[in-house]
C-alpha cells in the first residue's frame, strides 16, 4: 500500500503534469492567435520563464493569469526575437531543400543544430539572466547548450524518443504535450546549470581576502 508520501509525491507529479499540458495549450493558443509570427515569441517567452520560475526557484502562481502577464513582460523583445529564429528556420530550410551541394547541405545542418540550441535556450536566458541585448542573448544561448553539450544531447535525445512514443502510440498526448517536453527538458538544463554558477557565486563571496603576508 502507498504511505502518506507516496500519495503526496504521485500528487505532486500529477499536478506538475496538468501545469506543463495547460502551458502547452497557452502557447499554441498565444501562438496561433498572434498568427504565429507575433504570438510565437511572447508564448516562448512566456513558456520559458514560468518552467524557469517553477523548477529552479519553486514557484508556481495560477498558470493562466501569470503565463498572459508574461506574454507582456518585456513588450517586443521577444516578437523581435521570435522574428530572428523564425527568419533563420527558414532561410536554413530553404537552402536544406534547394541547394546541391553537400558541403553546404552540411554546413546547413550545423546551422540548424546551433539553431535548435538558441531556440531551446534563448528565452530561458531572456527570463533568468541580465543580459540585456539580442547579440548578448543569442550569444548566451549557444554558451550555455554548447557548454552543457553532454546535458544538451541527452535532453534531445529524451525529447526525441518520447516525441516518438507519442507520435505513434498517443498521438493527442502529442497536441497535449509537444511543447512541454523540449520545455521541460530545457529547464530542468537550465535548473542545474545556473545553481551550479550560483552555488560557485555564493561559494567565492564567502572566502575571506588574504592580504599578502
Amino acid at each position: 500500500m502507498f504511505s502518506f508520501e507516496g500519495f503526496a509525491r504521485l500528487n505532486g507529479f500529477l499536478s506538475g503534469v496538468y501545469r506543463m499540458a495547460w502551458l502547452n495549450i497557452l502557447w499554441v493558443a498565444v501562438t496561433l492567435l498572434g498568427l504565429v509570427v507575433v504570438g510565437f515569441g511572447p508564448a516562448s517567452y512566456a513558456i520559458a520563464t514560468y518552467v524557469d520560475r517553477w523548477f529552479r526557484l519553486g514557484q508556481t502562481p495560477p498558470v493562466t493569469r501569470t503565463f498572459l502577464g508574461y506574454c507582456r513582460e518585456q513588450g517586443w523583445r521577444p516578437v523581435l526575437m521570435g522574428w530572428i529564429l523564425l527568419a533563420a528556420a527558414g532561410v536554413i530550410t530553404v537552402n536544406l531543400l534547394r541547394v546541391e551541394s553537400g558541403t553546404v547541405r552540411a554546413l546547413n545542418v550545423v546551422m540548424l543544430a546551433v539553431l535548435g540550441i538558441i531556440a531551446a535556450y534563448v528565452f530561458f536566458v531572456m527570463a533568468a539572466l541580465d543580459v540585456d541585448t539580442i547579440p548578448r542573448q543569442l550569444a548566451s544561448a549557444v554558451l550555455l547548450g554548447v557548454g552543457s553539450l553532454h546535458l544538451t544531447i541527452i535532453g534531445a535525445a529524451a525529447v526525441a524518443g518520447l516525441g516518438w512514443l507519442l507520435a505513434h502510440h498517443a498521438a493527442p498526448l502529442l497536441l497535449l504535450f509537444g511543447v512541454g517536453l523540449p520545455a521541460t527538458a530545457a529547464g530542468l538544463i537550465t535548473r542545474r546549470v545556473l545553481s551550479g554558477l550560483d552555488h560557485q557565486t555564493d561559494h567565492t563571496a564567502r572566502v575571506p581576502a588574504h592580504s599578502p603576508g
